[in-house]
C-alpha cells in the first residue's frame, strides 16, 4: 500500500499532539542553523556585557561573562519555546515544540528542557577533563563531536524518536508547516 503524502501544511483544526516527529536530519538541521543564528545574539550580548561591565580583555571576568551568556541562552530559548514552541530557526525547518498536551510548555517546562537540553555536551565535555584532553584541540573537537553524534543518535533508540530531554520535560518536537499566506 502506498504511503499517504504529507499535507504542504498543518490544517488550523490540527491537533499538535498527534503531529509526526520531524526526521533525525531535519531536527539537526535546525540546530545546526540554529548555532548560526545564535552567533549574532551571542555577539550582541557580548558587547552589551562589554559595555555594561567595561571588560576590555576577555579573560577578566571570565565567568561572569560565561554566566551571563549561559542566562542570555536560556532566556532566548525558553522566551520562544513559551510563545508559540518555535525559535527563528524551527519556525525555518517546520518544526515546533510542543508539551505532551499539545500546547506551547510554560516557563518552568522550557527552563527544565533548556538545562537538561546540555546533555548533548555535557558528558564529552567531562570526559575530556577527565581524560585530560583540554590542551588538545583536535581531540577536545573530536570528543565534543561523537559526544553529540551518541547523544543524536540515542533518539533513534527511544520509542517516538524523541531526544532524551525531550522525554525526561515531557516535550516533543513535532511537523508543523503554516499554512500559505492569501494574497490580497
Amino acid at each position: 500500500m502506498a504511503a499517504k503524502p504529507a499535507l504542504p501544511y498543518t490544517p488550523d483544526d490540527a491537533d499538535p499532539a498527534v503531529q509526526p516527529t520531524p526526521p533525525l536530519r531535519r531536527r539537526l538541521a535546525a540546530m545546526l542553523y540554529e548555532g548560526v543564528l545564535l552567533f549574532g545574539v551571542l555577539m550582541i550580548g557580548s558587547l552589551l556585557f562589554a559595555i555594561v561591565t567595561d571588560q576590555r580583555h576577555a579573560l577578566n571576568g571570565r565567568i561572569g561573562f560565561q554566566v551571563f551568556l549561559f542566562l542570555l541562552l536560556g532566556l532566548y530559548f525558553c522566551w520562544c519555546w513559551t510563545r508559540g514552541g518555535q525559535t527563528l530557526a524551527l519556525k525555518t525547518w517546520h518544526v515546533r515544540l510542543i508539551r505532551l498536551d499539545g500546547r506551547s510548555p510554560g516557563w518552568p517546562q522550557a527552563i527544565a528542557r533548556y538545562l537538561l537540553s546540555w546533555l548533548w555536551f555535557v558528558p564529552a565535555l567531562l570526559a575530556v577533563q577527565q581524560l585530560g584532553l583540554q590542551s588538545n584541540k583536535s581531540l577536545f573537537g573530536a570528543a565534543l563531536l561523537i559526544g553529540m553524534l551518541g547523544y543524536a543518535l540515542l533518539a533513534l533508540l527511544l520509542p517516538d524518536r524523541q531526544f532524551l530531554h525531550d522525554r525526561l520535560c515531557r516535550t516533543r518536537l513535532i511537523t508543523w508547516r503554516p499554512a500559505p499566506r492569501r494574497r490580497a
